[in-house]
């Protein structure tokens, strides 16, 4: 029994050894989640990021200002927005007094062409709105993937189909489904359009007060324009009465016709009264 005890604490000491290693296999294996969890976190830290880079928003921008020719300044303004690969939607000049526009940018380089838009003249007024249309886009991507998934099915079933009135049915169902399916897809292209290009309006006004001339020809030649504008005015207010004054003349000669009918016919009622007033006071 002695020598028995030896071995049996040489036996227990193994045990005890390879229960310390086996838990330690299992406090390393479980602390491997722990150790990978910052990785697990990283990786959803980068895949968030290309949620941010997809963003969907719709820019839009209002600048005035002011300069001493606004139409040259407007037509400047239209070469900018050409070379950045934008395009103009709408245009209106008043000469010496005003230029608005409409214009579309890319939405990458709207800072830029603001900027540059900037130097053509002094800016009185700037703002801009963002609008995060991510989830409509995404929502709009969404249903037109599984309407094409439907049209398709419906084709298949078409082309599959030998019962008349199955055949019927899908083709009813293939023709609404392909309407939405079109009406869908020209809305996600024109709220990607939107989204593509910013769209900025740009009011240019003079800077110069309208009696401001340069010189003394620069004032005969504004009056010289401002006579003609009147008598331009009047030639046209003269042309737009004369169907009036026409129209006048014409129920005025009507209403001294009648009056001189009726006229006509009390005093020959009048005279045809009088023998017989005096045929009646001889008889008696």
């Amino acid at each position: 029994m002695k020598r028995l005890w030896p071995v049996s604490l040489a036996l227990f000491a193994l045990v005890v050894t390879g229960c310390d290693e086996g838990g330690g296999g299992e406090g390393s294996s479980a602390s491997a989640p722990a150790i990978s969890a910052p990785a697990i976190v990283d990786g959803g830290l980068r895949e968030s990021q290309p949620e941010e880079a997809d963003r969907k928003e719709v820019v839009t921008g209002y600048l005035e200002m002011d300069a001493g020719d606004p139409v040259a300044t407007g037509r400047r303004v239209v070469t900018v927005v050409e070379e950045a690969g934008g395009r103009v939607d709408s245009l209106t000049e008043q000469p010496e007094a005003s230029s608005v526009l409409t214009v579309r940018v890319p939405a990458d380089r709207l800072d830029e062409v603001v900027d540059e838009i900037r130097t053509l003249g002094r800016v009185t007024s700037l703002s801009t709105t963002r609008d995060d249309v991510t989830m409509q886009y995404t929502d709009l991507e969404a249903r037109v993937g599984a309407l094409r998934a439907s049209v398709d099915r419906l084709r298949a079933l078409l082309e599959s189909s030998v019962d008349v009135e199955a055949l019927i049915a899908a083709e009813t169902a293939l023709a609404e489904r392909q309407a939405e399916l079109d009406s869908l897809e020209a809305q996600r292209r024109q709220l990607g359009d939107r989204i593509e290009l910013s769209t900025l309006t740009v009011d240019i006004t003079t800077d110069r007060l309208p009696s401001e001339q340069d010189s003394f020809w620069d004032g005969l030649v504004a009056g010289w324009n401002s006579l003609w504008a009147a008598l331009g005015a009047a030639v046209v207010g003269i042309g737009a009465a004369l169907p009036w004054v026409a129209f006048l003349f014409v129920c005025a000669g009507v209403l001294y016709l009648v009056i001189r009918l009726i006229t006509r016919r009390g005093r020959s009622s009048g005279t045809t009264g009088t023998p017989d007033t005096e045929r009646t006071d001889s008889d008696a």
